[in-house]
């Protein structure tokens, strides 16, 4: 009898840990980019705490994304400035091994280009990154980590990337001259040039690819514009200035930093209105939901933490990360 127990309480341990492990495996791992501190962060999403941090190679990096299988973050050092404001101009972009938690690689662009936005391309693999001074979107082979291309963009300030989720088209947000350059990612050329306000900042792509998603930074207001029609179909009024967005895989709800009001929109993109308003930390910058769909991570700058935000409920637990949280990215 004795024995049988002990037996039971064996395969019970044993039943936990496999569970245990493969939430774990499920949850991944969030990336932030600690602008004040110079380091990417490692955030354990499960914990609720950065458990890590990889110190960049120069300064400062603003942008995360991690490689297809996770093993890699790519960080492109952009320089001690602002965008279209005095300061360096970064000319590297570091290549970071999650597991050793170390830098293997810096890639050189052979001149100061302030390097910012990195994204994969979800078809071709490609890494493609914004170059805003030279008005482009330098394209890299991840399995070389050589450069091995470019598309104009036509504007300057094209400090954001969003690529269609059937990796066709590309779409940058120009700062400074407030459009959004539509790019061929195929026959790596620019497409036309939407006008859409006097500033934005940042740029997302709805689940669907019908709808690309651009602050005006000026006004309260959210441009939607139409990837069919390449034009500004419908403004949104905010509760404040807007900045990084992102939507919810079912396409059911856009998620909206807003800065001044340190709080995040939520917009029921049935109707395109906002649905509700929730209260942040200060400076709420980029928004990244992961993967299930059931969590939305903001970076908030000056406080150095980054929210996250329960979409059952609405509910938001800070976690600390580092001075001057920025870019995010998830790793599986």
């Amino acid at each position: 009898m004795l024995v049988a127990r002990i037996l039971l309480i064996v395969v019970v341990l044993a039943t936990f840990a496999v569970s245990d492990s493969s939430v774990k495996s499920r949850a991944g791992l969030l990336l932030v980019a600690n602008k004040g501190d110079h380091t990417l962060g490692l955030i354990d999403p499960i914990a609720d705490r950065q458990m890590a941090t990889v110190p960049e190679s120069g300064v400062t990096g603003h942008e995360v994304v991690a490689s297809p299988d996770s093993k890699l973050a790519f960080v492109p050092i952009y320089g001690n400035s602002g965008v279209g404001m005095p300061g360096t101009d970064g000319r590297t972009l570091d290549v970071i091994d999650l597991g050793a938690r170390r830098i293997v690689r810096t890639i050189d662009f052979g001149r100061g280009v302030r390097p910012h936005c990195a994204v994969f391309g979800p078809k071709d693999g490609m890494l493609y990154v914004t170059t805003e001074l030279e008005k482009s979107v330098t394209v890299i082979d991840p399995h070389t980590l050589e450069i091995v291309g470019a598309i104009p963009t036509g504007q300057p300030e094209s400090h954001m990337l969003a690529i269609s989720p059937d990796g066709r088209y590309g779409y940058t947000a120009n700062v400074g001259p407030g459009t959004v350059s539509v790019l061929d990612l195929r026959s790596r050329k620019t497409i036309t040039v939407i006008t859409v306000a006097e500033h934005v900042q940042r740029i997302s792509v709805s689940p669907d690819g019908r709808w690309a998603f651009t602050s005006d930074t000026q006004k309260p207001r959210l441009a939607v514009i139409s990837t069919q029609a390449n034009k500004v179909e419908r403004w949104i009024d905010m509760p404040g200035t807007g900045y990084g967005t992102q939507s919810t895989p079912d396409g059911k709800w856009l998620l909206v930093a807003l800065p001044g009001a340190n709080a995040v929109g939520v917009i029921d993109l049935a109707s395109f209105r906002v649905a509700r308003t929730i209260n942040v930390p200060a400076s709420p910058q980029e928004v990244l939901v992961d993967p299930d769909g059931k969590v939305a991570y903001v970076s908030c700058s000056e406080s150095g933490k980054v929210p996250a935000i329960q979409i059952a409920d609405w509910s938001v637990k800070p976690i600390e990360a580092g001075r001057g949280a920025d870019g995010l990215a998830w790793a599986k």
